[in-house]
């Protein structure tokens, strides 16, 4: 599908990775096993952010429970993306952003009511 400015995607429990790629960016669901225990995985999903959009890509990664995702933000930083995590006093569970925090893959932590702000007001 391709991606439209403005349009949300999601990916469906349990069957397949979310990714995104292509010339003229498309998501696809890639049936494949789990990445550490999850499917879909927010690692895979990420990494296919930071290999196609390099240093324009956007990694946040908000509140929950374990390590999904720090791996894919730090593909994004490194790939000179913004890497954004939602704040512990925000947090619900400040799992997955403390582990992005952990592995240096975190540009900034805000608030959850600031990171739109923060997006696209600089």
């Amino acid at each position: 599908m391709p991606l439209e400015r403005g349009r949300v995607y999601l990916a469906p429990g349990g069957s397949a990775h979310l990714t995104v790629g292509g010339l003229r960016p498309v998501c696809a669901l890639v049936p494949s096993e789990p990445v550490s225990g999850h499917r879909p995985s927010v690692d895979v999903l990420f990494r296919s952010v930071a290999r196609r959009f390099g240093r324009t890509s956007v990694g946040i990664i908000l509140t929950g429970m374990g390590s999904d995702g720090a791996a894919g933000m730090l593909d994004i930083r490194s790939a000179g993306g913004l890497a954004i995590g939602q704040d512990e006093a925000s947090s619900l569970v400040y799992g997955m952003p403390k582990a992005a925090m952990l592995m240096d893959a975190i540009d900034t932590q805000l608030p959850l009511e600031s990171i739109a702000r923060h997006l696209f007001n600089g």
